[in-house]
């Protein structure tokens, strides 16, 4: 058994966006080193087969609840029964998020504000409804943010994506100096910025009118490497360790690498690699 794998046992961890990809393998690799886990998504049929999973690999307690993580009481609720399940909670794995496409001009504005309301609001209010239960409960609490490479580096075609994601980031550091100044080491944060991994979230992403969503999810499944696996792996590794930053992937390495290198330089690159693919 590993540190990282240690940590978790007999832990509760709390997972939204546990329905598939990357979510479902962070709730299951924890569950497999001892953790109890409070699950989550939007999709009812995507959550039940996660915990279908779960109970085939011998998890210990699991507590699901369908629910939309733009819905901030709802997420207090589910913290709320997620204590009083098991008495305390460790950590949060904010993961819940969508994938668009679309130019600014052609990206209506209902489409750009729901994409913020996923991708930020659901970080935002996850953690807020989770804080004050692992403040008061845990002795070594964790948060985790789900942001991505495109919250490193902006791409064309991905603005409502892009800022969801930069916002992440922003959020996220804001508090973790925030938690650090408060709690120490009892509360600590990590931003994960992954970058291609292979998940459904590219055949379920939306885009704007006129965009052919059909290459938009081929390109990003020939771009992806990663695996959901692996990506779990090293989130709940990082997490484990509270490491700040936590970089998923080949690709998510070396756009971190290109965007402090060449600073808004990148920007002069990107569309030429982008029409390329």
């Amino acid at each position: 058994m590993t540190r990282a794998t240690k940590f978790y046992d007999g832990r509760v961890v709390a997972v939204t966006g546990a329905g598939s990809g990357i979510g479902r393998q962070i709730a299951m690799q924890a569950a497999s080193a001892g953790a109890n886990l409070a699950v989550t998504d939007l999709s009812e049929a995507g959550l039940l087969e996660t915990v279908q999973a779960l109970e085939r690999g011998g998890a210990g307690e699991v507590h699901a609840q369908v629910l939309d993580v733009t819905d901030y009481a709802a997420l207090q609720e589910f913290a709320g029964s997620a204590k009083t399940r098991f008495g305390s909670v460790d950590a949060i794995f904010n993961v819940a998020g969508v994938l668009y496409s679309g130019s600014v001009m052609s990206t209506p504005v209902d489409d750009f504000n729901r994409v913020v309301a996923t991708n930020l609001g659901g970080v935002v209010n996850g953690s807020k409804a989770f804080l004050p239960v692992i403040a008061d409960t845990s002795t070594a609490g964790r948060i985790c943010n789900v942001s991505s490479a495109f919250g490193l580096m902006a791409s064309p075609n991905s603005s409502a994506y892009n800022a969801s994601k930069f916002a992440v980031r922003g959020f996220t550091e804001a508090l973790a100096q925030e938690m650090n100044a408060e709690y120490g080491d009892r509360v600590r944060v990590t931003c994960v910025y992954p970058g291609g991994v292979k998940t459904p979230i590219a055949r379920t992403a939306q885009v704007a009118p006129g965009v052919d969503h059909r290459s938009v999810a081929d390109t990003f499944d020939r771009l992806a490497r990663t695996t959901p696996e692996a990506a779990a792996g090293q989130i709940l590794r990082g997490v484990a360790k509270g490491s700040p930053r936590v970089l998923v992937g080949a690709d998510a390495r070396a756009v971190d690498i290109a965007t402090r290198s060449f600073g808004p330089g990148y920007m002069r690159v990107i569309p030429w690699v982008r029409q390329r693919l």
